[in-house]
């Protein structure tokens, strides 16, 4: 039996018609608020895990004079990246194996990446792995504020960075289980209403985003319905490596 086709929709132009390149509510702003709540020294090396298109290394590049690369499993979003800036460091790959050696980074970002991967612990022992003692791991993206609502949107036929979303609870758990220090932890669902408000008045309602994503298979009430019992937020961590890991 073939499965239906699951909609990758970080990929599709509907989403970025209001996001721009970055693909996530409050653009840069979490981004720059997480960098300057680190300690990188000039040329650190960052990795942006589920970079997309490269928006944010080149951010973190041309304003930060990082050694920063990025990192997406979407040949489509990395396509449109070197188009873009062809001197950009876009490698394809996987969170949950990543392509470098132990302990080589400063720092990782994770930008409503996580949460669209398959496999959390995995891809966490990863960043874990090459991080350097002391790095840094910034986390933006959705958590579930009421846990009871998890089911209705892991049957959800899409894939974007509500449908593997977390309680926090469980999700610091599985950070500080896999060896991180939880630096601090902020709410920023503000960001996220504001992007719902900016998906209404572009396409006239939500359910006419759900309906012009090109491919799209989901039930825009389904979706709608599961959003809201899950009471979607969102957040900044900043977690670090312990300084006496080995």
């Amino acid at each position: 039996m073939i499965k239906n086709k699951v909609f990758r929709l970080y990929e599709s132009d509907i989403l970025r018609q209001s996001t721009g390149e970055t693909l996530r509510p409050g653009g840069f702003l979490l981004t720059d608020l997480g960098v300057k709540s680190c300690d990188f020294l000039p040329g650190a090396k960052v990795l942006d895990v589920g970079c997309g298109s490269g928006a944010t290394v080149e951010r973190l590049v041309s304003l930060y004079q990082f050694q920063a690369l990025g990192l997406d499993s979407s040949d489509a979003l990395l396509e449109t990246g070197r188009k873009k800036n062809p001197g950009l460091n876009l490698i394809r790959g996987l969170g949950e194996d990543l392509p470098f050696p132990a302990k080589h980074l400063d720092g990782v970002l994770a930008e409503c990446a996580l949460s669209v991967m398959e496999d959390l612990d995995q891809v966490l022992k990863e960043i874990f792995r090459v991080l350097k003692p002391g790095g840094w791991l910034v986390i933006n993206d959705v958590y579930a504020r009421n846990p009871e609502g998890l089911k209705s949107l892991q049957e959800l036929n899409f894939e974007t960075c509500i449908r593997r979303a977390l309680p926090k609870e469980k999700l610091l758990d599985k950070l500080v289980g896999n060896g991180f220090n939880i630096v601090n932890w902020s709410d920023h669902t503000n960001l996220l209403t504001q992007l719902t408000v900016n998906l209404i008045m572009t396409h006239g309602s939500m359910t006419n985003f759900w309906l012009k994503s090109s491919g799209c298979s989901v039930d825009a009430s389904l979706a709608q319905a599961a959003i809201k019992e899950a009471k979607m937020g969102y957040f900044q961590l900043i977690a670090r490596k312990n300084a006496s890991c080995s």
